[in-house]
């Protein structure tokens, strides 16, 4: 399961890896230059808190500036993303590199997970949808993050229970706990899961990889719970994520 299982109802639970400190911190930087200097300008979400400040660097033209601030996107260094080896659902075995040529589209889940996981698949399948006529240029990956539940079965089960075999392109990825390990380390991906009996906890990221290899943004998924801590993201920004994936997918096969 995901990490926002492990406390009380949160809304827009977001796990804030080192490297995301890092790009906050220089978009807080330019967010007090801009009101200093400039003012800024404040537009509040419907069925939201959230609030646009000012639209960070980098993003592509196509995606709005709330759907920027929705998912957290921010451009990363272009550095080429760490190679791996795993195993998808239906067993067959590929490496990061083999897939230069592609847009990749690169998540981590748990295959046991009811929280925000489930909201993730559900996103990938819009994202898929929207991309129309790229749909092809585009591939979906998820590392998965239980080092309890490493089997191909159970990856092929939560691709089944999620709908994800409708998206051609998608990869839910496993190995030995040793490789696991390995990828989550590359991509500052923190997992923390002490026995089998607890929920794993973990930092929810999407890389976006452009067909050279390289790492290009980077979003932060989110998720809201309601009263009786049931984890749901309301349709609009449900549908806004999915589009936003295919939006940032889109710029960079072009």
């Amino acid at each position: 399961m995901s990490e926002e299982q492990a406390g009380p109802p949160r809304d827009k639970v977001r796990h804030i890896s080192p490297r995301d400190r890092v790009l906050l911190t220089l978009l807080a930087v330019a967010v007090l230059t801009g009101a200093v200097f400039g003012g800024l300008a404040v537009r509040t979400h419907s069925n939201s808190d959230a609030v646009d400040l000012v639209r960070p660097t980098g993003i592509p033209s196509t995606v709005s500036t709330a759907q920027a601030n929705l998912m957290a996107l921010s451009p990363v260094p272009h550095r080429p993303a760490p190679d791996f080896h795993l195993t998808d659902q239906n067993g067959q075995t590929f490496s990061l590199s083999s897939l230069k040529g592609h847009v990749v589209v690169l998540g981590f889940s748990d295959p046991h997970c009811t929280d925000v996981c489930p909201i993730v698949s559900q996103e990938t399948v819009d994202a898929y949808h929207d991309l129309g006529t790229a749909a092809s240029k585009v591939i979906f990956l998820s590392v998965n993050v239980n080092p309890y539940v490493t089997d191909v079965a159970a990856m092929a089960a939560y691709t089944h229970k999620e709908q994800l075999g409708t998206v051609p392109n998608w990869h839910f990825l496993t190995g030995s706990v040793t490789d696991l390990r390995a990828v989550w380390s590359a991509y500052s991906i923190e997992v923390d899961a002490p026995d089998p009996t607890v929920d794993v906890q973990h930092t929810d990221a999407l890389y976006f990889i452009d067909p050279q290899g390289k790492e290009r943004y980077l979003a932060s998924p989110m998720v809201d719970h309601d009263a009786k801590g049931t984890a749901y993201l309301p349709a609009d920004q449900l549908a806004a994520w999915g589009h936003g994936i295919a939006l940032v997918s889109q710029h960079l096969t072009t």
